[in-house]
């Protein structure tokens, strides 16, 4: 059975119910409304109902989620189960790197990896049978041992997720599912209150601080907002998430994109209620064209139901929401540069000497939060601030959102409580290390982050311990290296992003980062000097100090915290013109072992410079001035016998000799 099509839905009816009938009681109207709302002939997701739950979010859909549906489709057709087995496409489920992912329910049987040449077997011996397809299933990253449950693997067993509750499981293009599982009813909570101040308070009382950056207090910047007079309030929800190895604003708008427009219209009563008209845009990468597809589609069921626009809900209340997409600059996710990008202009920070709350969008009062924090707040109004700031630390209260990347085990999109250590997160969680490999750092708070080293690992991520390391929480990247990393070039690799992406207003971003740059590039080639080090090290703390926004004052902050934890590697790189990691090219050069090469000849039709050289069962030779230093050669070898050696030729020769 497919789903029904969305109508326009009873809310309008409801109003009018409430015109008709004045005894009712504010709460009964939008009672009524909110249950007129849903459609009762729409299939919902549910949790007892026969279900193959197929992932949709950006990672499954690149790694083969559509011929995997039609895979589906076709064996259920085949044996005649397209009217008892429902197929759900839902959002993200979060363990990306196991894409395209399947999920049967209620059995909770997880199948990570499948082919379409598989479902043949799962539907047959899983969906029509009651056994598991053994060969398909997840196997501990520790022990081997295959786990047919989802509540069964670490990856998610050790999570604990609030935000992320329904990814995976309803359909992002269904209202009703979200309806079904208690969606907008914290909506109706609080107009039915009918005192926007009391939500604030709520608020407050949770401990709820902004999830994409440094953590200010949402109730406070909720409250300041408020008392600020304007002809118009604005709510702006900022998803523009351009932190290189980040996806959580993505994903959690992929999967559950009404949790975030609850919590914007919740936001804009309690800032705007009886305050003068409110109106809302969700700030958006063009580049997240799965998130703004399924975001508009929400914002239209709403506005159909009579969830958002005028009368919300019956209770009187207008309010609506605008999407502005992004052209993908970095800065634009800074507040002041986000409003001028909505306004048509060129997106630049300016000075906050005035805050946005005071004068934003247009020049009026503008509240801007982004995607997880409004996701968070249908939660606290359901289940209590007390509830809420149970979890975490004393200063940093719920959950956190991370995108755990990098050369890590189990990647993907992870929900932690706030305390949580880097160890419980990246070993347990995470599956630690690939084989063979040792944790060497963790790059926290995206291109604007500290990297913190394997003797910070059982500090807990919380907003405070993390500055106070070197770092910080940032919108929640998370990018695991090991020890073939060189941290003098994966410093330079954050620093290059933050210097391109420079809108070049202030001199000590524009050029402050430009000249770290060039000095760390000095340093990869074997060129710079000590004086150097402690010329970059003073540029750093310049730019900190005086760049005009966050984003610019921030930027050293990869670089400061490789001084700080790594200064050695970087020491070694200036004084024995030598890259530990053997990664930075000018300082390495390629070999071939006499003793180790066969003369295969695997290794020549691998080079696309023609470096190598050699007759068969021969050993060959790399010609130093055609090699490009590719690695090609060094990964067709099958026996080991090419070398990478490191530091200038003239010390490499000399250590030879």
């Amino acid at each position: 059975m497919s789903r029904a099509a969305d109508k326009p839905g009873g809310a309008p009816g409801a109003s009018e119910q409430a015109a008709t009938q004045p005894a009712k009681t504010r709460a009964a109207v939008i009672d009524a409304a909110l249950e007129a709302a849903a459609d009762k002939n729409a299939y919902l997701a549910d949790d007892t109902k026969t279900e193959i739950r197929i992932c949709a979010g950006t990672a499954c859909h690149a790694s083969g989620r559509v011929a995997l549906r039609k895979a589906v489709d076709k064996a259920l057709a085949e044996r005649g189960l397209t009217e008892t087995v429902k197929v759900i496409e839902t959002g993200c489920h979060g363990f990306c790197q196991q894409g395209p992912i399947m999920l049967l329910w209620p059995k909770g049987i997880f199948y990570p990896h499948l082919k379409p040449q598989d479902i043949e077997e799962v539907i047959e011996t899983s969906v029509a049978g009651d056994g598991v397809v053994e060969r398909l299933l997840y196997r501990h990253p520790g022990s081997g041992e295959p786990l047919a449950l989802e509540k069964e693997i670490p990856f998610y067993a050790l999570q604990k997720r609030v935000v992320l509750s329904l990814n995976g499981k309803i359909d992002p293009y269904s209202i009703d599912d979200y309806l079904a599982h208690g969606g907008y009813s914290a909506l109706a909570k609080v107009l039915k209150d009918a005192d926007p101040s009391a939500v604030i308070a709520e608020i407050d009382r949770s401990g709820l601080r902004g999830r994409g950056g440094a953590g200010f207090p949402t109730a406070r910047k909720w409250r300041s907002c408020r008392a600020n007079p304007g002809t118009k309030h604005y709510v702006i929800c900022n998803a523009d998430e351009g932190d290189p190895g980040a996806f959580m604003d993505r994903s959690v708008l992929e999967g559950n994109p009404h949790s975030v427009v609850e919590g914007m219209i919740i936001a804009a009563y309690a800032i705007g209620a009886d305050n003068g008209p409110v109106e809302g845009y969700v700030y958006v990468r063009r580049e997240y064209p799965f998130a703004v597809e399924r975001l508009r589609w929400a914002l239209k069921q709403a506005r159909e139901r009579g969830l958002l626009g005028k009368d919300i809900l019956g209770s009187g209340f207008d309010f609506d929401i605008r999407i502005n997409q992004g052209a993908g600059a970095f800065v634009c996710g800074e507040s002041t540069a986000l409003t001028l990008s909505i306004e048509g202009h060129r997106g630049m920070p300016r000075g906050k000497h005035i805050r946005t709350v005071a004068r934003g969008l247009w020049g009026q009062p503008t509240n801007l939060n982004n995607v997880e924090t409004y996701a968070n707040v249908p939660w606290i109004i359901n289940h209590g601030a007390d509830e809420f700031a149970s979890v975490g630390t004393a200063t940093s209260k719920g959950t956190k959102i991370f995108s755990l990347t990098g050369k890590v085990v189990n990647g993907g999109l992870i929900e932690v409580p706030m305390g949580a250590t880097l160890r419980e997160v990246i070993f347990d969680i995470g599956g630690g290390m690939l084989p063979g490999r040792e944790f060497k750092a963790v790059q926290l708070g995206g291109p604007s982050g500290g990297c913190l080293p394997a003797s910070l690992l059982d500090e807990p991520i919380d907003f405070e311990s993390l500055v106070a390391a070197g770092s910080m929480m940032g919108s929640g990247g998370m990018v695991v290296v090991d020890d073939t990393t060189c941290m003098v070039d994966f410093a330079k690799f954050f620093l290059k992003f933050t210097a391109e992406e420079s809108c070049g207003k202030c001199v000590p971003c524009r050029v402050g980062t430009t000249r770290m740059l060039e000095i760390l590039e000095r340093i990869c080639a074997g060129l710079a000097t000590m004086d150097d080090v402690e010329l970059l090290e003073q540029l750093a703390d310049d730019v900190v100090e005086g760049s005009l926004c966050a984003l610019g004052g921030s930027a050293p902050n990869p670089v400061l915290s490789t001084l700080r934890y790594f200064r050695d590697e970087m020491v070694v790189h200036v004084a024995e013109r030598r890259c530990p990691a053997r990664v930075c090219r000018p300082l390495i050069r390629y070999t071939i072992d006499k003793e180790a090469c066969t003369g295969c000849r695997a290794c020549l039709p691998a080079c696309p410079s023609g470096a190598v050289t050699g007759e068969r069962k021969e050993p060959h030779r790399i010609n130093q001035k055609l090699c490009i230093k590719c690695d090609a050669c060094r990964q067709a070898c099958r026996f080991d016998a090419v070398r990478v050696e490191t530091g200038k030729p003239s010390l490499v020769e000399g250590r030879r000799r």
